[in-house]
């Protein structure tokens, strides 16, 4: 695992946790604008999630570590993406990988009682590559 510091997240709760994580899945964007992306791929993507919340579970947490891993590379290992639902409408991009996460990672978290919130998502594609998702207040309303 790349031993990064992601760039913070302004915010008024109490608590914040990051989750890091990564898995191995193909991909690739059917078409000729994407150049050599459009033939199918592979990469190692390194996921961190940030989450906040002012409410501990019973057991003490925000959200157990191994849900979140078991939300996203229990997801997204081994596979295709473009064979994935949340890609049927839009190509499995980076960016796109982002907005898929953080809206799976906070549909776990509605359903706990504590109203913890994903505030950012950062998805390491390449060495040199990455991208960060970051939720609109509306978004949390959706």
């Amino acid at each position: 695992m790349i031993q990064q510091i992601y760039p913070t997240v302004a915010h008024h709760f109490r608590y914040e946790l990051n989750k890091d994580m990564n898995f191995s899945a193909a991909h690739f964007i059917p078409d000729q604008a994407a150049g050599v992306c459009a033939r199918m791929h592979g990469h190692t993507y390194f996921v961190n999630v940030t989450i906040a919340g002012d409410q501990l579970d019973k057991l003490g947490f925000l959200i157990d570590f191994k849900a979140l891993k078991d939300t996203v590379h229990g997801t997204f290992d081994h596979s295709v993406m473009n064979e994935h639902p949340d890609f049927l409408t839009a190509y499995p991009t980076t960016e796109i990988v982002a907005s898929v996460i953080w809206r799976k990672v906070q549909a776990l978290l509605d359903t706990k009682n504590n109203k913890a919130r994903c505030l950012q998502v950062f998805v390491r594609e390449t060495p040199t590559s990455y991208v960060y998702y970051r939720p609109k207040e509306e978004d949390f309303n959706a």
